[in-house]
């Protein structure tokens, strides 16, 4: 069994080590077309004004629908304005993020931009306008039910995120050789259709082979001379 495996990555190992360097060239090359863009992060904390359970889980429940408004049309615009931003409110809803972590009670927006400075003024004012408006809306309610809003830390700094060449040249040889390695099991699978060793007759046929008759350098000879259409010298008796 090793002895078979050894004698498959003979004969098609180069075709994984190809497959890898090729693929992993192609992302590195695709990599160095990409537009740089920028992330900027910033948290928000939703914090309830007493440690109360039933107000706990109000708060989770309500951190839903934070994400659900400012998910708007009317929220990007107002955004927009007061960063002073050449973009359209669709433009800034494609470019921004906004999930929930229940389990502590923050709400993480993230903005990106081919500017750095940009990317981290979206997420900031994003999460300045969310603050501002909970804080009014809970300053009318009763302090036992009111809900703490407001930015964890405004010193944040984007990150680019693209492009990443040596990383997608990796992911593009993992690719690579997962593909080498498929390209050989489908050659080794077109192969087994043939009958070629003693071992493929049994087990394809199901008998067992007694003998094999072996090709004589002599046989050999006179079958290549008939495809040049020389013939054979007769043998006298």
């Amino acid at each position: 069994m090793i002895q078979e495996y050894g004698g498959v990555v003979k004969r098609f190992g180069w075709i994984v080590i190809a497959a890898i360097v090729l693929a992993g060239l192609l992302s590195y090359g695709i990599s160095t077309f990409q537009v740089e863009m920028y992330r900027a992060t910033v948290q928000v904390s939703t914090v309830p004004a007493r440690p109360d359970w039933g107000l706990g889980n109000s708060a989770k429940e309500l951190m839903r629908n934070f994400v659900l408004n400012l998910r708007t049309f009317e929220v990007a615009q107002e955004v927009i304005d007061r960063a002073q931003l050449d973009m359209h409110p669709s433009e800034f809803l494609r470019l921004t993020e906004v999930a929930v972590d229940s389990s502590t009670f923050t709400i993480e927006i993230e903005a990106r931009s081919r500017d750095k400075i940009v990317a981290e003024i979206m997420a900031l004012t994003l999460a300045d306008y969310f603050a501002d408006e909970r804080t009014a809306y809970y300053a009318q309610q009763d302090k036992r039910d009111r809900i703490e809003v407001k930015i964890v830390s405004r010193e944040i700094e984007a990150a680019r995120y693209q492009p990443q060449p040596v990383i997608n040249a990796l992911a593009g040889s993992v690719l690579g050789f997962l593909f080498g390695v498929g390209l050989i099991l489908l050659l080794i699978w077109i192969e087994s259709g043939f009958l070629r060793t003693p071992d493929s007759v049994e087990r394809t046929l199901g008998l067992t082979v007694l003998g094999a008759i072996p090709v004589s350098d002599s046989d050999s000879n006179s079958a290549i001379e008939m495809r040049k259409g020389v013939p054979s010298p007769a043998v006298s008796g």
